[in-house]
């Protein structure tokens, strides 16, 4: 069953589009938010966190009801969903998707490559070019936890991306995040009540040394489910840390991150946001209390770093290829 966002209080009018759109060989599920406002809206790809999500930002019940521990929360009022009506409520509209495996989309999470969920972010906003309601010059992309790898992977490579948000984000290794999140986990218990993360925690160090060795994959026990988890992915995202990605980058950066994350210390955005600045990139790190998903936090802080963002997708110069589709387009 599809999840239903809750009921909440929005000032603007604002549509939602169910949609989909081809990503390499995957056909993908989304959500295009799109406030009421005449002309072009600047617009933000949202890309979820670790693990098996949902274009709302939560956990992927749809998919992989096993994986996860019932909850009496709708998740339809998860990060991303979140997000995207902040962002509404400032004229931004927003795309967020289910990724491979999850939701209403093709594939499988387990088999999913690292760099192939790049490749589908990038396919994402491809997808996005040609509609009229976008403003192509004024695009951002926000990466969410492991999102936050993509985003960063993402906005290097295409120079019309002009702003980046990075959500409980991290800096070195998964190698090194991912011991010190299991090491977290086992302290405070958070998460370890969902079967997913807890096999995920016991396997942690086998996983690691079997992606090291390039091994090709791992059969994980997830309660009464065995699953095999393609180690390529493992292996791309280790040799992949966010902190190399930042030196490349050159764009204004917003960073979030809870106090309480269980899966990337705060200690990880603080050292990426150093190396943001080194760059030239003038981040603006802001720590609040709360877990990896803010689940805790109010409107209003996921409502600043909205605000905060939009300030940020200040209007681009576009490529050829890109003024082209502009010029097709219309004024919308």
């Amino acid at each position: 069953m599809r999840h239903r966002a809750p009921a909440r209080t929005i000032g603007r009018v604002i549509h939602r589009e169910e949609l989909r759109f081809r990503a390499g060989d995957a056909s993908l599920a989304a959500t295009l938010t799109l406030p009421d406002a005449d002309g072009r809206r600047p617009w933000a790809l949202l890309v979820p966190s670790w693990l098996p999500r949902n274009r709302y930002g939560g956990w992927d019940r749809e998919r992989h009801a096993a994986w996860f521990a019932p909850s009496a929360r709708d998740e339809g009022g998860g990060l991303l969903a979140r997000l995207a009506d902040a962002l509404a409520e400032r004229g931004v509209a927003s795309l967020r998707y289910d990724p491979r495996g999850c939701g209403a989309s093709d594939g499988s999470w387990e088999r999913s490559a690292f760099f192939t969920r790049i490749d589908d972010a990038r396919d994402a906003i491809g997808a996005m070019r040609s509609r009229p309601e976008l403003d192509l010059r004024r695009t951002a992309i926000v990466g969410h936890g492991e999102g936050a790898g993509i985003a960063l992977s993402v906005a290097i490579g295409d120079p019309a991306i002009g702003a980046v948000g990075l959500i409980g984000a991290s800096a070195r290794s998964l190698r090194t995040v991912l011991r010190r999140g299991v090491a977290e986990r086992a302290r405070t218990g958070a998460d370890r009540h969902h079967p997913a993360v807890a096999a995920l925690d016991r396997a942690s160090e086998e996983l690691l040394e079997r992606a090291e060795r390039r091994e090709p994959s791992l059969d994980l026990a997830i309660g009464d489910e065995t699953v095999t988890l393609d180690l390529a992915s493992w292996e791309q995202a280790i040799h992949t840390p966010p902190l190399a990605l930042a030196t490349m980058l050159h764009r204004e950066t917003l960073l979030l991150h809870g106090a309480d994350d269980a899966w990337a210390d705060p200690a990880e955005s603080e050292l990426l946001a150093a190396v943001l600045a080194a760059a030239g990139n003038a981040p603006e790190r802001t720590v609040t209390p709360g877990g990896h998903d803010l689940a805790e936090v109010p409107d209003a802080v996921i409502g600043d770093f909205a605000a905060g963002l939009l300030t940020r997708m200040r209007p681009r110069e576009l490529p050829p290829v890109l003024q082209a589709i502009e010029e097709m387009g219309g004024s919308g």
